[in-house]
């Protein structure tokens, strides 16, 4: 009998400790988000704890009471992302007092930093029916501060269908909806989930009005996955009209797990005005084997620099130098008795090759100059170059089509010129 109920007290202390385990939910993305911070944070593209251990995914922690409190970004895809689509650091704390929520904002050594608004700390405020009223901005010290964007405080009605929104600075001036884009008081709508329909640009009446652009509106779709598929810009009358960089429709590509890949940009006729890839690190285009042709040039480069030397030909040491050059050695420095890095810019090389060599004394008269080019990748290249007086590592770029010297770090070959 005294076993039985051991067992049932261990079941019993095993069932608290799950109930008060803190839930976790991993995800592959945040749900994109250009419109307002009123928005609430979502994940999309939910995954298991083991297959998130191994790709990029965020973390969301929840309460006992099923609350948010702390979401962890290991999202390392590097796509661009809308400042409001993204928490903008390592890890984000989320704590609840009755009607306000705050959020603090850190870095993987859980110190307190900004965020991508530049705010250390954001204070929402929850009205009766659980959606936010107001949003404020606070510095390190707990004192009112202004966002990147200028703002320092949101403020949110509702109006018939339509969620206003009015953002003030720290003077309670009025501000944009952000330093890009001309809309000043707004009025949100939702679709049952929560997901942004359309943004309106409202006049101090909450009339519908057009910016200096002649755009009143836009408007976004998003598919069952919670994939940001498509935004529009609208005039009063609600026709499409051109935005700033002169299209009326984008639509985004994502694959198959939500990785945002291909955008597009049509006019107000529907007609495709450009089209581009999204660069991120999920899909990646390794180099193919340099050519014969770049083999070929970054050696003629390479033993340029020791010919424009022996041979008196700044137009040449000008020609393998890039204008970034970093020539570095080992030196000495008397004053503080110690060895140091000794550097020489392009322009000092340049006047070298005109005179350095004058005597005839600095290379012999059949010079033998080793070359090895120890890797080459696409654009950039490592080559190690051995001759009679010096060793030395070579790093070369390709710009515009022509190869140069960019870094070059030497010692001399003799070393007991070194004291050890």
């Amino acid at each position: 009998m005294k076993a039985k109920t051991f067992i049932l007290t261990i079941l019993f202390f095993c069932f608290i400790n799950v109930s008060l385990a803190q839930k976790r939910e991993y995800y592959r993305h945040l749900q994109y988000n250009h419109v307002s911070p009123y928005i609430k944070l979502k994940g999309t593209y939910p995954l298991d704890a083991a297959t998130a251990d191994n790709t990029s995914h965020y973390v969301f922690k929840y309460n006992q009471n099923n609350q948010l409190i702390e979401v962890i970004n290991n999202h390392y895809f590097t796509e661009r992302k809308h400042p409001l689509a993204s928490i903008g650091v390592y890890k984000m704390k989320i704590s609840y007092d009755k009607n306000i929520e705050t959020r603090l904002f850190f870095n993987k050594y859980d110190e307190a930093i900004t965020n991508d608004r530049e705010v250390y700390k954001e204070v929402y405020h929850i009205d009766k029916n659980g959606n936010y009223s107001n949003l404020s901005f606070y510095d390190h010290d707990d004192t009112p501060m202004e966002s990147n964007w200028g703002i320092s405080q949101y403020k949110w009605s509702k109006h018939g269908r339509m969620i206003i929104e009015e953002r003030f600075n720290l003077k309670n001036k009025p501000k944009n909806i952000s330093t890009y884009f001309e809309f000043g008081i707004t009025g949100m709508i939702f679709n049952k989930n929560g997901i942004p329909k359309a943004t309106y640009n409202l006049n101090d009446n909450l009339d519908v009005v057009e910016n200096s652009m002649g755009i009143a509106s836009y408007h976004d779709i998003y598919d069952k996955y919670g994939n940001h598929i498509t935004y529009s810009y609208h005039d009063r009358d609600d026709k499409l009209t051109l935005n700033s960089i002169d299209f009326a429709i984008g639509r985004k590509i994502y694959d198959s797990i939500g990785n945002y890949i291909k955008q597009e940009h049509y006019d107000t006729n529907n007609q495709l005005v450009r089209q581009r890839n999204i660069a991120n690190n999920q899909y990646v285009i390794s180099s193919s084997i340099a050519t014969q042709q770049d083999s070929l040039e970054i050696k003629r480069i390479s033993l340029g620099y020791l010919e424009s030397l022996k041979d008196l030909k700044p137009a040449l040491m000008n020609e393998v130098m890039n204008d970034s050059l970093n020539k570095v050695t080992v030196g000495y420095n008397r004053d503080l008795r110690k060895e140091v890095v000794s550097y020489i810019s392009k322009s000092r090389m340049i006047e070298n090759a005109s005179h350095w060599n004058k005597s005839n004394t600095k290379f012999p008269p059949k010079p033998n100059n080793t070359i090895t080019i120890l890797d080459i990748y696409h654009r950039i290249a490592t080559v190690k170059l051995y001759s009679d007086n010096w060793v030395e590592y070579l790093h070369l770029i390709k710009l515009d089509g022509r190869w140069s010297i960019v870094n070059l770090l030497w010692q001399h070959r003799d070393v007991s010129r070194y004291p050890y």
